[in-house]
């Protein structure tokens, strides 16, 4: 049993917990759409075809944010496609997915339905086979108050008043060369720059994310934000991050530490993006939208280059997700708080069937994966102002990282409550954590609840959506000025003190 002090009297103060870092993402991607959010004639189905099992978990999830419509699928959308009656859509192949578009959920649908989730919508434009028009028009038809072509198409579609989008993204992935439309750093920049700037002539007040590279193990990464960021740091609010982990072979202490990656990542981007606003002279700062993040087991997805049967909504990424994995998740997002200083927006990706925390049956039942579990939690716990402890800590032995710390934490305090969260990020070894009390902390009642310990390997299916659940850890107790909690090998705690 490794001894551990996590100490929150002389923690720094991060910043204020963002609402945003709780963001998730819909893509028109085999069935996140489809039988996903939406599915008319489900027994739960309400008139708009919105799956409402789907829409009471997204509310329990704790979702703030929503974005949409990619990923890959915005590179080679028409927007117009998916609005007016549906009768008169056409059907589209995607290229993306090698799948077949209905359009039957568009823009609108879309829109209503992130008012039935209570959810903020960050809209990406297509910036890979289109253009700064494009996106205006877009931009017209969901912001305009009335009195021109696009926002009195809206209103006759069904929405009078105007959707008031906020956060948009300029494009996805392009340096990638899966990406339709893939352009040079340069290239890619001086259009951002120049819908960029479009954009806020319209609206000064609209938030803009420009596309980062695509992974840090890009050959891209660093030159590329670099250089975009040269050509659209006047115009632009975010630069964009996104990153995958999954377990390679046996290597389960590497895959505990991915957050180790995060946040190197995070680092870098954010080096990057001062050294810009420090060569401009600028004074304004660029901030982070992590939009895409999770577990994905992308090295073992088959190759669909030779498919030629385009179907509609195939069953594509529907990983199923293990007590590990969901530990490493409830890791990443200890990660995404305690660099909220910076990283103001994030996305988990996805939501429903691909690579998501809810899974659904076409008409059948709808239940939450492992990694539901810390997602929600975080999301219901962390208010206030986020603290960065210090911790006396052993190590782990980890392949791809080196030695890493064996366990990582991050708090937040509000008015009348405080949480903490913490990883034992050793897949053999469990860890007693000391807490010592400091004097803000509201500390009338202490309760933890943990996830993970025994079965890593276990997952929730259709038939056993059950099978993992956190748990109280009744290991917890006041020991004189701390509280003390035993944390199971590989495994995700919060702490609540009300």
């Amino acid at each position: 049993m490794v001894s551990v002090v996590v100490d929150f009297r002389r923690a720094r103060e991060v910043g204020p917990v963002r609402r945003r870092t709780f963001g998730s993402f819909v893509e028109h991607l085999g069935r996140c759409v489809y039988s996903g959010i939406y599915e008319p004639g489900h027994p739960t189905a309400d008139a708009r075809g919105f799956r409402r099992d789907v829409l009471d978990l997204v509310r329990e999830l704790g979702v703030t944010l929503v974005r949409y419509p990619g990923g890959n699928f915005v590179s080679g959308y028409r927007w117009e496609d998916g609005i007016g009656p549906r009768q008169s859509r056409p059907r589209r192949l995607d290229l993306a997915w090698r799948s077949t578009e209905t359009n039957e959920v568009g823009v609108d649908e879309f829109l209503a339905w992130c008012r039935e989730a209570d959810c903020e919508p960050m809209m990406a434009v297509n910036l890979g086979t289109r253009d700064t028009a494009s996106a205006l028009d877009l931009l017209e038809y969901c912001n305009h108050p009335g009195g021109t072509d696009w926002s009195a198409r809206r209103a006759a579609n069904g929405a009078p008043e105007p959707y008031g989008i906020r956060l948009w993204c300029l494009g996805n992935e392009m340096d990638g060369p899966w990406q339709l439309g893939h352009r040079s750093a340069a290239q890619y920049g001086s259009l951002a720059a120049r819908t960029a700037a479009a954009m806020k002539q319209y609206d000064p007040a609209l938030e803009l994310v420009v596309c980062g590279s695509s992974g840090s193990a890009m050959p891209t990464f660093g030159e590329w934000e670099r250089v975009v960021l040269e050509e659209a740091y006047d115009h632009v609010d975010y630069v964009s991050c996104h990153a995958y982990y999954e377990q390679h072979g046996a290597d389960r202490a590497s895959f505990l530490a991915s957050a180790v990656d995060m946040e190197g990542f995070i680092d870098a981007v954010v080096a990057t993006a001062d050294h810009v606003a420090a060569r401009r002279r600028a004074a304004r700062r660029i901030d982070i939208s992590f939009d895409e993040w999770n577990v994905w087991y992308l090295s073992q997805e088959p190759d669909r280059k030779t498919d030629d049967a385009w179907p509609v909504a195939p069953r594509l990424l529907e990983n199923v997700y293990s007590t590990v994995d969901a530990v490493v998740v409830g890791s990443l997002l200890i990660t995404l708080l305690r660099r909220s200083d910076r990283v103001t927006a994030a996305c988990q990706a996805q939501l429903v069937n691909v690579i998501a925390p809810i899974m659904t049956e076409p008409g059948g039942p709808a239940w939450r994966q492992t990694t539901f579990y810390p997602f929600a939690l975080t999301a219901r716990l962390a208010a206030g102002t986020v603290l960065a402890p210090t911790i006396d800590a052993g190590t782990v032995p980890t392949d791809r990282y080196g030695p890493v710390a064996a366990v990582d934490a991050v708090g937040t305090l509000d008015a009348d409550r405080a949480a903490v969260f913490l990883v034992n990020r050793s897949p053999v070894e469990a860890a007693t954590v000391q807490l010592p009390l400091w004097s803000e902390l509201p500390a009338q009642t202490v309760t933890a609840t943990t996830l993970g310990g025994d079965d890593l390997d276990a997952v929730n299916t259709l038939h056993d959506p059950l099978r993992v659940v956190p748990s109280v850890n009744r290991s917890i107790r006041l020991a004189g000025d701390c509280v003390e909690v035993e944390l199971p090998p590989a495994s995700w705690t919060a702490v609540e003190f009300a």
